[in-house]
């Protein structure tokens, strides 16, 4: 009978199977391990097959114990997903939300949703974060935000993501670069070219992407923590890099700093990077949050954003 299967046993058998062994899977559900041993043992009964192997020094999926696990974490995630929906239909108005912001995205946008939620929700207390590459999904797994806007393709079971923008980005010198006078010139600049010059890196602080780079092609790089940086030192004739173009709009028309036109960024050096607006789906959106999600959408409507 299947019937008698319980949801308490597919989630100890989701965390032996991730934290490797029995003892594990107990200190991390403050069970005992008697209990967890117990609560496995009665699982494998009921389905009538052996989860893992335990003739080793620890415990291994046997072939049906990985098959049926993605079960139960699909189980899991649509029971999490239900009961944070039914919590939700009780809740008020939230005291706090926390959005992690990858500095690619337009301010402009964000600030005009934030407003929009302000006057609907004055009480309700925001925290900004800034969350380059990685940082945005990490923050949602950690539970650091309940909301993330970002353009890094890490997909997760756990995360909705909603199309917001296709963000323009733009790989730019300054004039008086010896990059900017070939390229003001007219002259191809090649990858060769990029690479005997400094390229100013946004250094990634998630170790969901920690160690990959983003559309580096020079060995000699300079790494920075954000845009702001970032902008400064190329401005200051240091090096080159790739920045979203409502950035620097008006340095490129006022002359300050002029488009790399490589082949890897296209003929205006531009490239395009989709934007999301992400949230975890086993953690309700409470009206504040729902009323900013909408707004964004609403104003964001899946544009190309400069």
């Amino acid at each position: 009978m299947l019937d008698a299967l319980t949801l308490d046993q597919m989630r100890i058998f989701v965390a032996i199977a991730e934290a490797g062994s029995f003892r594990a899977a107990a200190s991390r559900l403050s069970r005992v391990q008697s209990a967890v041993s117990h609560a496995v043992a009665n699982l494998e009964a009921e389905l009538g097959v052996s989860l893992f192997d335990r003739s080793g020094h620890r415990p291994v999926l046997t072939p049906a114990g990985r098959s049926l696990l993605s079960d139960a974490r699909a189980i899991l995630l649509k029971t999490d997903t239900m009961r944070a929906r039914a919590r939700g239909l009780g809740e008020g108005v939230e005291l706090g939300l926390t959005i992690a912001l990858d500095p690619q995205f337009p301010p402009v946008l964000a600030c005009a949703a934030l407003k929009e939620m302000h006057r609907a929700y004055p009480s309700v207390a925001i925290r900004v974060l800034t969350a380059s590459l990685g940082e945005a999904v990490h923050a949602l797994r950690e539970r650091r935000c309940a909301l993330a806007i970002s353009g890094i393709d890490l997909p997760d079971p756990h995360i909705e993501r909603r199309a917001l923008a296709l963000v323009q980005r733009a790989a730019v010198v300054a004039a008086s670069h010896p990059l900017g006078i070939l390229a003001a010139a007219g002259g191809p600049v090649t990858a060769t070219d990029l690479a005997d010059h400094v390229q100013v890196v946004a250094e990634d602080p998630s170790p969901l992407t920690q160690g990959r780079d983003f559309n580096v092609l020079s060995p000699g790089t300079w790494r920075v923590g954000d845009n702001v940086t970032k902008h400064a030192l190329i401005l200051a004739g240091i090096g080159w890099g790739n920045l979203p173009l409502w950035l620097v709009e008006r340095d490129l028309a006022e002359g300050r700093v002029v488009r790399v036109p490589a082949a890897e960024f296209g003929p205006k050096g531009e490239t395009m990077a989709n934007a999301y607006l992400m949230h975890r789906s086993d953690e309700h959106l409470g009206p504040a949050a729902r009323a900013f999600c909408d707004a964004l959408l609403r104003m964001a409507g899946h544009r190309t954003a400069p």
